[in-house]
């Protein structure tokens, strides 16, 4: 039995915050303590094929297929490598590491950088990490490319960092004793994560008050929101969708409602520097944007066809705007898309990342997974938008139009502005 469920991948992308205001985003890489780095620049499937095995075996017992990767003369070449470590390596072999590595570069043999491997700790991580929930502390962490210096980006409301009195900017100098600028913030979330209900110590440094300050942050169940929104003037509503993870949907409906109780009359979706993630989320919050019909399809190599789409019950009656830049990718590339074929919003921004294949994580029954590049997809009117993105139907560079300020301000984003205008002039 085939069991699928549409994923994201591990991909740092640039935190939104700064990329909003600065334009660039350049130089630092961010994380959430306890989801993905952020969003990926795929929509994918998990599935599982029992009963998969691959034997390979020669003479007296042992039959090896000559015609495979694995034949006599690769697995000859193989043990000789090995026997050449073992007899010159200058430190310990880690047999397991070695059997990673071969795995790891059968896949990486494809020239597909969106086919990877995952061993059993790697696989059980993304599959945590496309849920938006986990126990951790809540906060956002940052880290700059070149001094290995870790600070706070974000502390997420009602979580264990707020409640700590953890602040964004705080440099993070230790965790638990471990320096925070010896490693990548990769495995420092690693560290920060843990069993529910235990503590992880922090020393940090607050820069705006020159202290130095020390917290016990007790890790939680953290289920942390993928979306932020606002009610703006005129009746627009504005809601940005950092990426679609499972609970994506439900949050971004509950928006809706509260916005059309405040008497919603025009819609604002930001999906710049949005990376993807589940394509169960994006086809939910397309089917209660859009009328029946296909909303986006896949193909794979033998031309089998999938569609996914809206039954047409709730779809949107008042004006909507979609900004994409050039970090839009995958599911919101599917998003973005979607609304353009159906000439149902304005695209404004950049033309998107150009990302219009499909990857399927196949579950191992060792607790290993193998995602492969299964699919290309199209948008309801076929159109094949992988190396090539979807062009907005106003072209507008970002600009912050305070650069002075120290905080972003959505009244100097103009992108966001010429969404209001383009708005309120369908309104009125």
């Amino acid at each position: 039995m085939e069991n699928k469920e549409n994923t994201n991948d591990l991909k740092p992308l640039e935190d939104f915050e700064a990329g909003r205001k600065k334009g660039t985003g350049r130089g630092v890489v961010y994380g959430v303590v306890g989801t993905v780095l952020a969003g990926a620049l795929l929509f994918t499937g998990i599935a599982r094929v029992a009963g998969v095995k691959i034997l390979v075996t020669g003479k007296a017992g042992n039959t090896r297929n000559s015609s495979t990767v694995l034949d006599n003369d690769t697995i000859q070449k193989i043990e000789e490598l090995k026997a050449y470590a073992d007899l010159y390596y200058y430190d310990e072999i880690d047999d397991t590491a070695l059997q990673d590595g071969l795995y790891e570069g059968l896949i990486s043999g494809l020239g597909d950088k969106y086919s990877v491997y995952y061993n059993a700790e790697d696989n059980a991580q993304m599959q945590l990490d496309t849920t938006g929930q986990y126990y951790g502390i809540g906060a956002g962490l940052r880290q700059d490319v070149d001094t290995m210096v870790v600070s706070v980006s974000k502390v997420y409301e009602g979580t264990p960092s707020e409640a700590a009195g953890l602040l964004a900017d705080d440099i993070i100098l230790s965790v638990d004793g471990t320096d925070a600028a010896s490693m990548e913030v990769t495995e420092l979330v690693k560290l920060i994560r843990g069993e529910e209900g235990t503590t992880v110590h922090l020393e940090v440094y607050r820069a705006a008050t020159g202290e130095y300050l020390s917290f016990d942050v007790e890790r939680a169940n953290v289920t942390l929101p993928s979306i932020t929104c606002e009610m703006l003037d005129n009746g627009i509503g504005y809601i940005h969708i950092d990426s679609f993870e499972k609970e994506t949907a439900a949050q971004f409906e509950k928006a809706v409602a509260e916005f059309e109780g405040q008497g919603l009359k025009g819609l604002i979706l930001d999906v710049r520097y949005n990376g993807g993630g589940l394509v169960t989320a994006v086809v939910q919050i397309l089917d209660d944007i859009l009328p029946e019909g296909t909303v986006v399809y896949t193909e794979d190599k033998n031309g089998n066809r999938q569609d996914y789409t809206s039954d047409g019950d709730t779809s949107m009656d008042y004006p909507l705007a979609v900004l994409i830049n050039g970090d839009s990718a995958s599911a919101s590339e599917i998003l973005a898309g979607a609304i353009k074929d159906y000439e149902y919003g304005t695209l404004i921004g950049t033309t998107t990342f150009g990302k219009g294949i499909v990857q399927t994580i196949f579950q191992l029954e060792d607790g290993d997974a193998v995602k492969l590049t299964t699919a290309k997809y199209f948008t309801p009117k076929g159109n094949y938008i992988h190396g090539v993105g979807i062009e907005p139907d106003i072209t507008l560079e970002y600009e912050y139009l305070d650069p002075e300020g120290e905080e972003y301000e959505m009244q100097y984003d103009n992108q966001i502005q010429k969404a209001i205008e383009v708005l309120t002039e369908e309104i009125e």
